[in-house]
């Protein structure tokens, strides 16, 4: 049986920033059915509807929302043997994220360990396509289970339906779909999938394309991670974030072109930004270094609100710092990366009552 709805939930306390403001109605969702239910009573009654998991990459308005929110709290799992040495496991959108990585590698099934440490639930993993140190989850999942707002129906979307591109899909940025499970399919295997990114090889010390054994593989990324404030820890000020504030811009040659025309003329001849090919012949760079290089080093900010010290990409908040002062700050380098480099920044982060 789902919960009541409860009134004026300070969302701050569901969040990694620890900021937003009050929900009108807020009700707990412990099972697949539950959130249906609950997602089904909202749309009947009208209003404004916000489904909330872990809260890792959620701004919130400093007035709250003016809506209900669905906080997803499901926790089923389940495996499945598939053909050869892999294995289907299928996850409640409520689970927590890196305990269920932990719990892979524990098992030796290999496919997401470079995701560890990755605050949040498993039901925000496809809608961003999240990912890091060379993993995305769009590589390991099969299907999503969906409530189709629309329809008013439970659907189960194969990877292929899914839109995944770089910190996107199908889901991000819509209404009508409300992610309800997930299902991965993982390698029965003590190691690591290959090692794709050239940090995580060096603090191995492995040549990219080598597969170590998973543990090792988990716990290097959990070393760089939190050297970067990028685990959540109570005691690490800097990890009061919504991780990377920014995603890296992707470019057509002719504007990278431009970019670095415009780079040299600002840091000198010679300087050659982050460049990271596509195979449609755009380029992927930095959103780090576009922000160092505009002129806001890490720890820049002298309010509450400030970048991090150990990573230029997060923005933090110190303690007493309100949604209004992160969003000055986010709005600041914005305009400071675009008048050195002429190249808008994107918030990773999804946008609730606020707009950047």
């Amino acid at each position: 049986m789902s919960t009541a709805f409860a009134r004026n939930v300070p969302l701050a306390e569901y969040t990694t920033l620890g900021l937003g403001g009050p929900a009108t109605l807020f009700r707990t969702a412990t099972s697949t059915e539950e959130l249906v239910e609950a997602v089904r009573e909202v749309d009947r009654a009208g209003g404004p509807l916000l489904v909330l998991g872990g809260g890792s990459n959620l701004v919130v308005a400093d007035e709250g929302f003016a809506g209900t929110v669905v906080y997803v709290d499901s926790s089923d799992l389940s495996c499945a043997d598939a053909d050869g040495d892999t294995v289907r496991v299928r996850a409640d959108a409520g689970v927590e994220w890196d305990p269920f990585v932990a719990r892979c590698v524990d098992e030796g099934l290999s496919g997401i360990e470079c995701l560890s440490g990755i605050p949040g639930r498993v039901g925000s993993t496809p809608i961003q396509n999240v990912g890091a140190y060379g993993q995305d989850v769009s590589q390991t999942i099969v299907e999503v289970t969906v409530y189709d707002r629309e329809s008013g129906r439970t659907r189960v979307l194969p990877a292929a339906e899914c839109g995944f591109a770089y910190r996107d899909s199908v889901f991000k940025g819509r209404d009508r779909y409300v992610v309800c499970e997930v299902v991965f399919e993982l390698t029965r295997s003590k190691l690591s999938r290959p090692i794709r990114y050239a940090e995580l090889a060096r603090t191995l010390g492995v040549r990219q394309g080598d597969c170590v054994p998973l543990a090792d593989a988990r716990e290097a990324v959990l070393a760089l991670r939190r050297g970067k404030g990028m685990v959540v820890d109570p005691e690490d000020p800097d990890s009061r974030s919504a991780g990377s504030f920014f995603t890296n811009p992707i470019l057509s040659a002719e504007e990278f072109a431009e970019f670095t025309r415009r780079a040299e003329a600002l840091l000198g001849p010679g300087t050659a930004p982050p460049a990271y090919p596509d195979a449609d012949g755009r380029v992927k760079t930095s959103a780090a270094w576009l922000i160092e290089h505009a002129g806001f080093p890490k720890g820049y900010g002298s309010g509450p609100a400030r970048i991090s010290t150990k990573h230029t990409l997060a923005l933090t908040n110190r303690g007493g710092a309100t949604t209004a002062d992160l969003l000055a700050l986010a709005r600041e380098v914005r305009a400071g990366v675009a008048r050195a480099f002429g190249i808008t920044l994107v918030n990773e982060p999804v946008m609730v009552g606020v707009a950047l």
